[in-house]
């Protein structure tokens, strides 16, 4: 693990309603951001489902509710160790559950098997996910519907908050909601909505977007990533599309 430095991390958080295609568009921007070798990029998958490790092409060994379940284990079965020992001992489970190639690293949030309320190790996981944040120039946060998990299981305070949206008009409504939520549930700096899966300009202009969803723009519907979704293949690997094009556009309009 690299040493912090000076640099500001950026973290980018992907929320809306479920099949709209939030884990493709989180790949994507992966893709986008590492293009360059010198910036290191951490792609979070907050969603159970962990689909993001597929669209990248990487394996699961560990997740982060695991090191959560095994330190409840820990506090309810008695097991003594002190702060420092405890500390210590995830530090190194967080390490071992990072998955790192070339300039992108990968971490899994999982599925919370315990039922109940375990505050205290979830501020503490989030506190080694921060420290580990920042070692990174992006963090990419594949999240679930809401933005409410990605604030009580990931990190406090995300710099973009991107709401993803099909053509439907549930879709731009769940966005909505997120919106009205995250304004008053998390620290964010810029929001922006991308409508994804367009067939046609056509049918973009037929949608009545309310502005302050700040609509960066939208994603076409695309073969060539349809075909990297069947096969199983990582997003990692496409040369060039008009997804590509189309979502580096958008992160343009927000500033990334």
């Amino acid at each position: 693990m690299h040493e912090a430095d000076s640099r500001k991390t950026s973290v980018i958080a992907l929320c809306g309603k479920g099949g709209v295609g939030k884990t493709s568009l989180s790949a994507t921007i992966v893709k986008i951001l590492s293009s360059n070798p010198d910036t290191r990029v951490l792609a979070i998958d907050a969603d159970p489902a962990v689909g993001l490790s597929t669209a990248l092409g990487i394996d699961v060994t560990k997740t982060v509710d695991d090191i959560r379940n095994e330190l409840i284990r820990r506090v309810e079965s008695g097991e003594s160790a002190d702060k420092k020992q405890m500390l210590s001992m995830l530090d190194y489970e967080m390490f071992s559950a990072l998955k790192e190639q070339e300039n992108v690293a990968f971490l899994a949030i999982g599925r919370p098997e315990k039922v109940g309320c375990y505050c205290q190790v979830n501020d503490v996981l989030k506190d080694l996910i921060a420290s580990l944040a920042v070692n990174f120039d992006f963090v990419v946060i594949d999240g679930e519907a809401g933005i409410e998990q990605v604030n009580r299981r990931v990190m406090e305070r995300v710099t973009h908050l991107l709401l993803v949206s099909d053509a439907s008009r549930k879709g731009i409504n769940v966005a909505q909601t997120i919106k009205d939520v995250s304004d008053s549930a998390i620290d964010y700096e810029k929001a922006g909505l991308i409508i994804n899966r367009l067939m046609s300009a056509e049918e973009a202009e037929k949608l009545s977007i309310p502005p302050e969803l700040n609509c960066l723009g939208w994603i076409p519907e695309d073969d060539t990533l349809r075909s990297f979704d069947i096969e199983g293949r990582s997003i990692l690997e496409i040369d060039d599309s008009p997804v590509i094009t189309a979502v580096r556009n958008c992160l343009g309009k927000i500033g990334l």
